[in-house]
């Protein structure tokens, strides 16, 4: 089995531009893009592609979606940065929206996935302090193994994959994990009082899309209210309508003490994120304990009131429910012999591949570039499919041709 590229004269030059200055610590797929429009990709010589990667659903509402663009661009006109040494017009109005939004007393503002998450454990061991009364600096955070929320010191101190870990230590104590779709460990670790938090995607993403069984979002709440444990939801891939509702954990109708947010939160403009709770564990921090320079910035206010409102009258959660059934319908029929697993929710989905070939999952992806498809591998055998919520049937049907196509290379 053999899969071959044809890099052009234009693709090669921007590929060895990036590998002469940039440090190599990601493995692309050989294309280089320059064009997005909703569901679609195009390279630098202008070959068009389905995206069913979505900036790892940073970009739900599909690429350049024109009223946040339009956002963007007025915005960006007027007022980007003030810090949060100063008021601006557009942060209160966005802190009512997104409270207003997913139903919670209080927003605190950030820029990337990983920050939120820091953010979130750290209220976590604050209230943790001081409202359950955990003695000092014995506060415990208790993740799911197999988790993932970013590559920062503390976030790999939760991992359990090597590669994420492995000679970047010492790590962050207080950090703890437990087998994931598994209440009976999580309730053991729980009778530890110093037990503060329980962080948890309710689908694991960069796992390989694994959804757990069904009450286990509702059991997760149960053992935290029983044992008094935060709940926190790390909704940041999960979230904002790509499961099929607008939260992962909206499908088992569950409320998390700590809501974690990012990605799509700018339909994948720039970087903003966001932690959602109530005011007992908010308002633990006082000024001066937590911040960041662009936080709450005007510019990023004004895009994400835009990426919300887009998310809601465009019904994309809807939209996500009907087209990832009939996706993993599709693929169902197409009885590959090389796909052991079709699994998601919504349009967050994979497969797991079978095959004597350790490298068959890349291929195949190199293979599906090659006939118009953009997705990427996740732990060697898994390939995620994740287009922007926006797509259509038809847009479906065609992208699975495509994807039949690409097997003869592995049948």
């Amino acid at each position: 089995m053999t899969v071959t590229t044809h890099a052009t004269a234009a693709t090669q030059h921007y590929i060895d531009i990036e590998e002469r200055y940039g440090a190599h610590n990601y493995h692309p797929l050989p294309v280089v893009l320059k064009k997005g429009l909703g569901v679609f990709l195009w390279d630098v010589d202008g070959k068009k592609y389905y995206d069913f990667l979505s900036g790892y659903s940073a970009v739900n509402q599909g690429h350049c979606h024109p009223k946040i663009v339009a956002a963007l661009i007025e915005q960006a006109q007027l007022l980007t940065l003030t810090s949060r040494a100063f008021h601006n017009n557009l942060l209160g109005e966005y802190e009512k929206y997104i409270t207003a939004y997913f139903g919670y007393d209080k927003v605190l503002p950030m820029n990337t996935g990983v920050e939120a998450g820091e953010t979130a454990v750290k209220l976590a061991r604050r209230w943790g302090y001081t409202v359950k009364g955990i003695e000092a600096n014995k506060a415990k955070i208790i993740f799911a193994e197999g988790n993932f929320w970013g590559r920062t010191l503390a976030a790999i101190s939760s991992s359990t994959d090597p590669s994420s870990y492995t000679n970047f230590g010492p790590f962050v104590p207080g950090f703890e994990n437990v087998p994931y779709n598994d209440l009976v460990a999580l309730e053991k670790v729980f009778q530890d009082k110093n037990v503060a938090a329980f962080m948890f995607e309710p689908i694991q993403g960069e796992a390989g899309v694994v959804v757990p069984d069904e009450g286990y979002i509702t059991g997760i709440r149960k053992l935290c209210n029983e044992y008094n444990v935060l709940m926190i939801a790390d909704e940041i891939q999960t979230g904002l309508c790509r499961t099929g509702k607008l939260l992962a954990c909206d499908a088992e109708e569950i409320r998390p003490d700590i809501l974690v947010l990012g990605k799509a939160l700018s339909g994948g403009t720039l970087p903003i994120s966001a932690v959602l709770c109530d005011n007992a564990i908010m308002m633990t921090i006082k000024p001066g304990e937590h911040g960041s320079t662009y936080g709450g910035n005007p510019l990023a206010c004004k895009v994400a009131i835009a990426a919300l409102q887009v998310l809601k009258d465009e019904k994309m959660a809807e939209n996500a429910a009907i087209m990832g059934q009939l996706f993993r319908d599709e693929l169902q029929k197409l009885q590959s012999p090389v796909i052991k697993i079709i699994r998601g929710r919504g349009l967050l989905n994979a497969i797991v591949i079978e095959h004597s070939n350790k490298d068959a999952a890349w291929d195949l992806c190199v293979e599906m570039m090659n006939n118009g498809l953009l997705a990427k591998p996740t732990h060697g055998d898994k390939i995620r499919f994740a287009p922007a919520l926006n797509i259509t049937a038809a847009q479906i049907l065609d992208a699975v041709k495509i994807i039949k196509k690409s097997l003869k290379l592995l049948e």
